[in-house]
């Protein structure tokens, strides 16, 4: 089988569970060697940069387990298998935050990391906003704060935001509204 210009010969699942998937593939080269390629394959996910009326982002700060650190990002999360990531990003909001949006704008998608990882991240902008009950059986481990705009892109600039999602959403916007 072809996968660009690599002959895959093989591959081997490592290790699966419901979230990801490691597998080796090994695979005859454009150059006629053999090698091998480590992947990792995640379900895909969407982050939210939800807009208020008066330019304020929320933020999330939470604890994630394999950065050993509580860290800054957009509400967000994996998508259930099958479900539209646009379906995803209205769940996860409404779920991690309690807050459903009106008006929705694609953002596109990022690849964390294209080397070894598969990872879709889909981002959107939330505005027209209403609070509702947040969902989430683990929301207590979730501070929702918002910040202006203004701010979310200089912590972005100062690297206290590293998800690369929120980055670029940050980014996007802060564009869109001329920042």
């Amino acid at each position: 089988m072809k996968r660009g210009p690599f002959e895959v010969t093989g591959s081997k699942q490592i290790y699966k569970n419901p979230w990801i998937e490691v597998r080796e593939d090994q695979v005859i080269r454009p150059s006629g060697e053999k090698g091998a390629f480590g992947i990792v394959e995640t379900l895909p996910g969407s982050a939210i940069l939800v807009l208020t009326k008066d330019n304020e982002v929320y933020l999330v700060k939470e604890f994630h387990y394999a950065q050993g650190l509580e860290t800054y990002e957009l509400p967000g999360g994996a998508s259930d298998p099958g479900e539209d990531p646009l379906e995803t990003a209205k769940r996860e909001l409404k779920e991690e935050t309690g807050i459903v949006a009106k008006k929705w704008t694609d953002l596109g998608f990022v690849n964390p990391l294209t080397v070894v990882l598969k990872s879709p991240n889909y981002m959107f902008l939330a505005e027209e906003l209403e609070m509702h009950e947040v969902e989430d059986p683990e929301a207590d481990l979730i501070k929702l704060e918002k910040v202006p705009l203004k701010k979310a892109l200089q912590l972005v600039l100062e690297g206290e935001i590293t998800h690369s999602a929120s980055v670029a959403a940050i980014l996007k916007v802060a564009r869109m509204k001329g920042l």
